[in-house]
């Protein structure tokens, strides 16, 4: 077989310019970039707060009860989240847009549970005086050194800003995902399918945050 045949079978062949370079449609390719870009942003963030976690005093102010159960919860919702978009995904490659719409709408409705869940979270600590650049009055006395060292005042600044990073990607994950089940009748399977990365992702993310800044931080009672 002559060089010029064998040509004639390599992937790059197939391809004349079109949207479906390396047969991926163009909106899939940009969501899974902007899922990479997006990850070294999350990396950045949660890299920072293992460096500033490592070199300072750090409180750990969340007792298994109700802090952790609490947080757990909010995990089980977006657990739960990905698995009704799962289902969402598997009954539009089966073309039944009703249940599809019908697991979009779970996948919404317990994505909305863990934002309503974070806020009450984040009430119940700025009550209690968390500030990004400054903790409460007790937790300074309590999670201090046995060489005096006072906690790093930074807490507040880094669980706010990745946590609420983090839910603003929940909150616009949700409104994407309420266009696409308006919109369901007008829109390819692939459209499912994109809006279906974008939201495992934002699982994905507090996958890491979760054990990061809340299972590291549990308070065992021996200040």
């Amino acid at each position: 077989m002559s060089t010029e045949a064998r040509a004639e079978h390599f992937p790059a062949a197939d391809w004349d310019g079109g949207v479906f370079p390396y047969r991926v449609g163009h909106r899939k390719l940009g969501m899974w970039l902007f899922i990479v870009s997006d990850s070294l942003t999350f990396s950045a963030l949660l890299i920072g707060y293992s460096y500033l976690r490592a070199s300072n005093v750090w409180p750990t102010p969340f007792p298994f009860y109700p802090s952790i159960v609490f947080s757990s919860v909010m995990t089980f919702c977006l657990l739960s989240s990905s698995l009704t978009m799962v289902f969402a995904v598997s009954a539009s490659s089966r073309g039944d847009r009703a249940k599809a719409r019908k697991w979009i709408l779970g996948t919404i409705f317990f994505g909305l549970a863990f934002l309503v869940l974070h806020l009450i979270e984040w009430n119940h600590l700025y009550s209690e005086g968390l500030r990004p650049f400054s903790l409460p009055a007790d937790w300074v006395t309590r999670y201090a050194a046995p060489d005096g060292t006072l906690p790093s005042p930074l807490f507040g600044a880094t669980f706010f800003t990745i946590t609420g990073l983090h839910m603003f990607h929940v909150f616009t994950g949700a409104i994407y995902l309420a266009v696409v089940a308006a919109r369901l009748n007008k829109l390819k399977h692939e459209d499912v399918e994109i809006s279906g990365l974008y939201w495992h992702f934002v699982d994905l993310v507090w996958m890491f945050v979760f054990p990061l800044i809340y299972i590291m931080s549990v308070d065992i009672g021996t200040h």
